[in-house]
């Protein structure tokens, strides 16, 4: 049996606030618009749902669409649906939050972008729609969610320093870290295999390279295991 509604239909779209990180910055993509509404102006990655797709279906293709970004670490952040938030019609917008490496991925514009890029956070130019305060919401959802979940990591390349790590709290939490007690912390988590590999070329003492146990961390969490920093 179908059915049929006389309700008006709005519109329903998905957003996606993808940050990556680099040496000194938390950072976040953005797309230059190429179509009308905001046309040049920055904007986050996203679109329109099609009918057989899922939530995280649509946000995926569009990023593939939009920026060429695959295989990253995706999750629905909340949903903005103010009245008059896009001036074409009614819209509905489902916001994800991506995390990415940044030397994994090569960006391309394309679809409804004419540019794409990496802009540090404390740095963003005026963005279209209501996009800066989804990115508001998913910088808190970020700063409170790095705390005691090992979410970080999927910033970070596959081995990493101590320092590269400890680098990567204080960017997220734009605030400094203990040294001694963050690095007492991390490794007393036992989430971290210690490489035996070490910095090369560097002027000062070669730091040791660890890498993040997922495998442990999964086995771990079935046992009731909380990661807090």
């Amino acid at each position: 049996m179908s059915y049929t509604y006389k309700h008006p239909h709005p519109a329903v779209t998905v957003d996606c606030v993808v940050f990556g990180l680099d040496e000194a910055d938390l950072k976040l993509l953005l797309i230059q618009r190429d179509v009308e509404p905001f046309k040049g102006r920055w904007a986050l990655p996203g679109g329109f749902v099609q009918p057989e797709e899922s939530l995280e279906q649509a946000a995926r293709r569009e990023l593939i669409e939009e920026t060429g970004l695959t295989r990253l670490y995706l999750e629905q952040l909340y949903t903005f649906g103010e009245p008059g938030r896009d001036p074409r019609e009614r819209v509905i917008s489902v916001a994800h939050y991506a995390l990415v490496k940044l030397a994994d991925h090569n960006l391309r514009a394309a679809s409804d972008a004419v540019d794409v890029a990496w802009f540090p956070v404390a740095e963003l130019p005026k963005l279209a729609f209501d996009h800066e305060k989804i990115v508001e919401v998913a910088l808190k959802r970020l700063k409170a969610k790095v705390r005691y979940e090992p979410i970080g990591f999927e910033l970070l390349p596959e081995k990493f320093t101590l320092g590269e790590l400890q680098r990567l709290y204080e960017a997220v939490l734009e605030q400094p870290v203990d040294k001694r007690n963050f690095r007492k912390k991390i490794l007393g988590t036992e989430l971290l295999d210690a490489l035996d590999e070490y910095q090369q070329d560097v002027a000062h003492r070669a730091a040791q390279y660890y890498r993040f146990n997922r495998a442990r961390y999964e086995q771990l969490k079935k046992r009731g295991f909380n990661f807090e920093l």
